[in-house]
């Protein structure tokens, strides 16, 4: 089958179901990394994946990896050092050093499994313009006024869509997911896109779910105004939750 080319003067993606099994999900090639083409991409469960020097592909696998908030498992080893503190976790306080620390060659975490190599020049500048319109959005984990840990993704609605992490202390980008999907819940998000499947993921109680069932999410918990507007819960926030908080959650 021949991968369809994408118009960058037309907004418009082929139907999902001619999405390749090998490699799975590979939908298109072209398009533009643009505001407009990203929220249209990311509202039918598409995202952008490519190394650099390579056109733009476009993905949606199948199954795909989810987090339900409200199933997120907290392992013994994350939950001890949630206990422990001795950190602070904020949203949207710097975004471009997070999405300059997950660009880094370093062994993947969680939501990109492989040596993170792939968010390239044109990726970044693409990602920070998201930002700037208000849906892009960090979570930033800090020990002494240094940037420890964190992640990207996207929200809109109320579905995140998580893009990668980044760790330079131990269980950082853990404690930065831990405090993202407790933030959620206290939205009313219904769920955490993580793509692909990885055993850290797994981990934290992920799981697979077939596109069709993935699409159907995202189309029940989004809208149309969720395009134009971005919401409260993404303004710049301390968001740590003391010991007593994680003493005081079930496991």
């Amino acid at each position: 089958m021949k991968l369809p080319w994408l118009d960058p003067l037309t907004v418009e993606f082929p139907d999902t179901h001619h999405a390749l099994s090998e490699p799975n999900g590979l939908l298109a090639a072209g398009g533009e990394l643009s505001v407009p083409w990203l929220l249209a991409a990311y509202k039918r469960g598409i995202f952008p994946w490519f190394n650099e020097g390579d056109p733009i592909l476009w993905w949606t696998p199948s199954p795909r990896m989810v987090i339900y908030p409200h199933q997120f498992h907290i392992s013994r080893s994350l939950r001890k050092a949630l206990k422990k503190g001795g950190f602070s976790v904020t949203i949207n306080n710097k975004f471009h050093d997070v999405i300059t620390a997950c660009a880094k060659p370093r062994r993947g975490t969680l939501f990109d499994d492989e040596s993170a190599t792939w968010i390239t020049h044109s990726m970044e500048q693409s990602y920070l313009a998201l930002h700037q319109a208000g849906f892009a959005h960090s979570i930033e984990v800090w020990q002494q006024d240094k940037l420890c840990g964190g992640l990207y993704g996207v929200a809109i609605g109320h579905v995140f869509f998580g893009e990668s992490m980044f760790s330079q202390m131990t269980n950082g980008s853990k404690i930065a997911i831990a405090h993202l999907v407790e933030h959620l819940k206290q939205w009313q998000y219904k769920l955490i896109d993580c793509q692909v499947h990885n055993d850290h993921l797994s981990s934290l109680g992920a799981i697979e779910i077939d596109r069709l069932s993935f699409e159907q999410i995202i189309q029940q918990n989004t809208t149309k105004l969720d395009l134009i507007s971005s919401q409260p819960e993404w303004d710049t926030q301390d968001i740590t939750l003391d010991t007593n908080y994680w003493l005081s959650r079930s496991t």
